[in-house]
């Protein structure tokens, strides 16, 4: 059964009771009030155990743990890495951030944030909760093999399950593009899903072997990355990837990009 905006229950993580108020009516205000506040980390994580919540909205500093360690001890627990976790946050530092997108966050919001980025992190939530299967003319999903490179162990998780979401699981995985390449020498994939930054050799130097030396030249190739630097992604599509997605990326993106990229 599909979930709606006043159908989620939120868990807000913040120090600030204020703050707890400030989003509290902010998310009433959406039709949400399912909602229940704590103000630690360990707190958190307690609630989440006696019954967890559809949605976390976090802000990044808290006073036992930073809202990515509280992300990371979800996603490394089987019974808890699915739930939907939404950051709110002053931090602009990159590395800080960047931990953070590759753990499989819904969305970065700024602290402020505006009612119009709550609104449309909410509806990326609900695309996670209330996944699609491809559609494809053509194509049966089940026959879709798809080779995922990323040197994350927890992105690769975060990604994989929003593929599986989509009908999508005979996923082969490697952890930096030289794996790739020995991957693609002896089997044939539809789709390449990368990382931009990975030891060894990244994705555009993967893409830029895939088109001009592997076998399978013609593979649509998506590039799943936190990198923002103009140049570089410039490098990037030079390389010849087929799209480029951002971390976090939005489901509903992502499920019309692969049907428009396989049809």
């Amino acid at each position: 059964m599909d979930l709606y905006l006043n159908d989620l229950n939120i868990l807000i993580v913040e120090p600030s009771q204020t703050q707890q108020k400030i989003i509290t009516k902010e998310l009433n205000s959406l039709g949400i009030n399912k909602i229940d506040t704590c103000k630690t980390g360990k707190e958190a994580l307690s609630y989440i155990n006696e019954g967890a919540p559809d949605l976390i909205l976090s802000a990044y500093y808290l006073s036992d743990m930073t809202g990515s360690e509280l992300l990371h001890t979800i996603r490394e627990n089987e019974s808890t890495h699915n739930i939907c976790f939404l950051l709110v946050s002053s931090v602009t530092d990159i590395r800080q951030l960047d931990a953070v997108r590759q753990a499989g966050v819904v969305a970065i919001l700024p602290k402020p944030f505006s009612a119009k980025d709550l609104a449309l992190a909410l509806r990326t939530t609900l695309h996670h909760l209330n996944p699609e299967e491809l559609e494809l003319d053509e194509s049966d999903v089940d026959d879709i093999k798809i080779l995922l490179v990323d040197d994350s162990s927890l992105a690769r998780k975060h990604i994989k399950r929003t593929l599986a979401s989509m009908g999508l699981d005979n996923i082969d995985e490697a952890v930096n593009g030289l794996e790739a390449v020995e991957l693609l020498s002896n089997n044939l994939f539809d789709l390449v899903v990368t990382d931009y930054n990975m030891p060894e050799m990244d994705g555009r130097e993967l893409s830029a072997y895939i088109r001009e030396q592997s076998s399978q030249q013609s593979i649509p190739i998506i590039m799943v990355t936190s990198e923002h630097n103009d140049s570089r992604l410039a490098a990037v599509q030079q390389a010849g990837v087929s799209a480029i997605c951002d971390k976090p990326f939005e489901p509903e993106n992502v499920r019309q990009l692969i049907k428009q990229l396989i049809s």
